[in-house]
């Protein structure tokens, strides 16, 4: 039976008075085409805003509590020409703000010094006639462009660094083993050439970033990576057998290949199988499931069994989770609460499987889930599931096509899809912690939310464990910034 969500009762309670906590409002007339891109500098705790419209630009600094300490504006890029901004680095003096053309081929490098207002710019048009783009990463003070090379082994590396300097590095594969869905020997180029379950394209690789919570549509993706100081990790799970983590070394610009192998379940048919993983903390959390079995398992980076959980018809209570069978469907009015792990167990294995990890007050919030292909009807009251609890999808024009926030993707994840999930909560040491789990920052923040829909040009960050929700208000012309915490 399908009833509303007890939690978005709760949660609208208890977040009334906490949502109201503005830390800055700033007078800002855009016209149409707004998008918002933030840059969040964790040693100096300043955070910059880039808010722009089809005609400019302006750069907002911002010191650890929000408040305004500098802003400039300069010309808005040919939209034509240049989509959005996809990345950035800086040093003490300047922010390097990328543009990139829908090709990805052709990059602008906008300039911001905040001491040197008029200052240099700079384009770049990549050869990109026998590459794939992959994904792109700011870290290290320098900013990268992933691409493959046709029908080969090879990582190229486009590396900016923080004067505008352009340096091309190729990460050579040849040697590791790469297979297909069906376990034909292929190469690396391949095997991101393959799409799954029609919500997968091709050459697309999922960027997690575990600091924040992460949505079951993104965690159920085969081919996910995760960047880490001087090193980028990419993992495939097409394979039902094993999962394979290919680690870049950006110093070296070489690479390194594992493989973890998955829990066993007896099967008949292969296809009746699914499976997925999740890495946080140097430990991979891999799920199998069939039709009546479910399998959570949690590894070290050399194959080493730290903990197991299971459930099946013959041992059907999951006993390693603190929340109830939740199914979305749509929308958080669409709630039902699923009566057995037999039920959740088969639509598990029926649909997407993913599962996700984020690090809470020192513990392990674990959600095990699956998510079907996206429907063809919008939803007046679109959902974020799984990690989120009861929330909802953001409404509205989050940034521009080529931003890549992934925190504000995990709001959007949901909308127009059926979603199944439980929670689990775990020590450092993998056991289950048993009990409540408390409202996440991101649950409040949906609550506030759903009850003021004249918002556009939402960014969500985190600085000191604590989360900045800004938005530009339509009414009063003006962007703010709220904070919530978990």
């Amino acid at each position: 039976m399908y009833k509303q969500s007890i939690l978005l009762a709760l949660l609208l309670c208890s977040i009334i008075s906490f949502s109201q906590e503005i830390v800055n409002s700033t007078p800002v007339a855009l016209k149409k085409g707004k998008s918002v891109f933030q840059i969040v500098n964790d040693s100096t705790k300043e955070t910059t805003l880039f808010v722009s419209d089809k005609e400019k630009v302006k750069a907002i600094r911002l010191n650890s509590e929000m408040q305004i300490m500098d802003s400039l504006s300069t010309v808005r890029l040919n939209p034509k020409l240049y989509i959005g901004m996809i990345g950035y680095n800086e040093d003490k003096s300047n922010i390097n703000l990328f543009w990139t053309s829908s090709s990805h081929k052709d990059i602008f490098i906008q300039q911001f010094n905040f001491d040197k207002p008029n200052s240099e710019n700079k384009t770049y048009t990549l050869p990109l006639k026998d590459e794939k783009f992959v994904q792109n990463f700011s870290q290290n003070g320098k900013f990268y462009i992933m691409t493959v090379l046709k029908n080969s082994d090879k990582i190229k590396l486009y590396v900016f660094d923080t004067d505008g300097k352009l340096e091309e590095r190729v990460i050579d594969l040849t040697g590791f083993k790469f297979f297909k869905s069906n376990y034909q020997k292929t190469t690396f180029y391949d095997v991101l050439d393959e799409s799954y379950y029609a919500t997968e394209i091709p050459f697309s690789l999922q960027k997690i970033t575990p600091e924040n919570p992460t949505s079951i549509v993104e965690s159920s993706k085969r081919r996910k990576c995760y960047s880490n100081g001087n090193t980028i990790i990419i993992t495939f799970d097409a394979n039902l057998d094993y999962t394979q983590l290919i680690t870049l070394d950006l110093d070296k610009f070489k690479a390194s290949e594992k493989f973890i192998k998955k829990p066993y379940i007896s099967y008949t048919e292969r296809f009746e199988l699914n499976s997925n993983s999740f890495l946080i903390d140097n430990l991979l959390y891999q799920i199998k499931s069939s039709s009546s079995q479910l399998i959570l398992t949690v590894k070290d980076l050399e194959d080493n069994l730290i903990k197991s959980y299971e459930a099946s018809d013959e041992n059907p209570i999951i006993d390693f989770k603190n929340s109830n069978y939740v199914q979305e469907n749509g929308g958080t009015t669409k709630t039902r609460i699923l009566e057995t792990s037999s039920q959740f167990i088969r639509k598990i294995n029926n649909l997407n499987a993913g599962i996700s990890c984020y690090k809470l007050n020192g513990n392990y919030l674990v959600t095990i889930g699956s998510v079907s292909q996206e429907q063809q009807q919008a939803s007046t009251g679109a959902i974020v599931g799984g990690m989120f609890g009861a929330l909802g999808s953001i409404a509205g024009s989050m940034i521009d096509a080529a931003i890549s926030n992934p925190t504000m993707e995990s709001f959007n994840a949901y909308a127009n899809r059926k979603v199944v999930y439980i929670n689990g909560l775990f020590d450092k040491d993998s056991n289950h912690i048993k009990g409540e789990i408390d409202p996440l920052a991101f649950d409040k923040i949906r609550i506030f939310f759903d009850k003021d829909t004249n918002v556009s040009s939402q960014t969500l960050y985190k600085l000191d464990n604590i989360y900045y929700f800004g938005y530009y208000d339509n009414k009063t012309k003006e962007y703010t910034i709220r904070k919530f915490r978990d």
